[in-house]
């Protein structure tokens, strides 16, 4: 993720921040450009000023800026009948009702985890569909857990494109206890959804374009029967030695999973090494007699990952961030923000995601233009 400033008065601001926490003007995202702004409103449209430069065009905002779910804008030169939501707001197909503030709080939190996902998505310049052009496109499904006592709850998963996700997860004690049910090191609302959209993925940039025999050299013959899979999973567990060849224990279920989990790990690195690189992060450790560590965890985060021909500088950036931010974590008391080891064959199979990833994304922009 970028760093962004207002174009007023010049202070910081998050991703999320629909207003400057130092001069309070109103903010914007400009998915195209993927950048955050102060807007004005003037003629009954939002127009970018600072240095966004006052003749940017006029814009509104995404339907869902009324419930706080979303500050990305829309040009107002738009259909508004046909886009009334942003970019990312349209790939919806089900929201809960959010006359039930506990929906409307799991939901906001759910949408802010899906702009980052589709942030990524976009600067990686990856197709996206929707259902009208395509009956797989993609699409999200946000749903609360039936009312009625011992009713079974919304399963998280994917089908054809249409990615289901239970905002129960948006609750942290409950997603706390789901992962300490699973035991799953991490689980986050971003992970669910970077995760999902990798079977998404898998169709486009694994079974169209025909590359499936790289596929299944290295994770596998995904025409494996799938639930038998799982249900071998779920009653006997990975392997004891999962970790020399995946990048977590779920992904040895069946092919498919370690592609989606490989692919949702790749999208980690990239947004966490982009964001480290907008830092200007340069790492140089020195143990407490003074002495410099090994090289291997000596690094300068400057570069942007999404154009990276190979894997290679991300993977050798990685190690000694994910050391450092550990050790952070440990000095406040928390868990590893990053409780993974990846094994020379996990980073295989993270090379093969990045070359499809450079295969079939259409280049710098051409993602911008296809996306309305």
């Amino acid at each position: 993720m970028k760093l962004f400033a207002c174009t007023v008065c010049g202070a910081p601001l998050q991703f999320e921040d629909a207003a400057c926490p130092s001069c309070n003007a109103r903010l914007g995202f400009l998915p195209h450009e993927r950048r955050l702004v102060s807007v004005r409103l003037a003629d009954e449209g939002w127009t970018p000023v600072g240095d966004a430069g006052e003749a940017a065009g006029r814009y509104r905002f995404c339907a869902n800026a009324a419930y706080g779910a979303c500050t990305w804008l829309v040009p107002e030169s738009a259909d508004p009948d046909a886009s009334r939501f942003c970019t990312a707001c349209r790939h919806n197909r089900t929201i809960p009702d959010l006359t039930q503030e506990t929906n409307l709080a799991r939901w906001r939190k759910l949408e802010a985890a899906k702009k980052r996902l589709f942030y990524t998505l976009m600067s990686l310049d990856l197709p996206l569909t929707m259902r009208p052009d395509d009956p797989a496109g993609l699409a999200f499904d946000f749903l609360a857990d039936p009312p009625a006592t011992g009713a079974p709850g919304v399963v998280t998963g994917h089908a054809e494109g249409l990615v289901t996700i239970a905002i129960a997860e948006a609750d942290d004690s409950e997603r706390e206890a789901r992962r300490s049910a699973m035991g799953e090191p991490y689980r986050t609302l971003l992970g669910h959804l970077r995760h999902e959209v990798g079977h998404y993925y898998w169709t486009k940039l694994v079974e169209e374009p025909n590359a499936l025999d790289g596929f299944r050299t290295l994770f596998g013959d995904e025409r494996t029967d799938y639930g038998a899979a799982l249900q071998r999973h779920y009653s006997e567990g990975p392997p004891p030695d999962w970790a020399e060849r995946h990048v977590s224990a779920y992904a040895t279920a069946h092919p498919w999973e370690d592609w989606a989990e490989t692919f949702a790990h790749y999208l980690h690195m990239v947004d966490t090494l982009e964001t480290a690189s907008a830092f200007g992060l340069r790492l140089r450790p020195r143990a407490s007699g003074g002495e410099t560590l090994a090289e291997d965890l000596s690094t300068t985060v400057a570069f942007d990952p999404h154009r990276e021909a190979g894997l290679g500088r991300l993977v050798e950036a990685w190690g000694p961030l994910t050391f450092a931010v550990n050790a952070l974590n440990r000095s406040m008391g928390q868990s590893d923000l990053y409780p993974f080891t990846l094994a020379p064959a996990a980073v295989e199979k993270l090379g093969f995601v990045h070359a499809r990833v450079r295969a079939v994304g259409a280049g710098p922009g051409a993602a911008a233009g296809s996306l309305g």
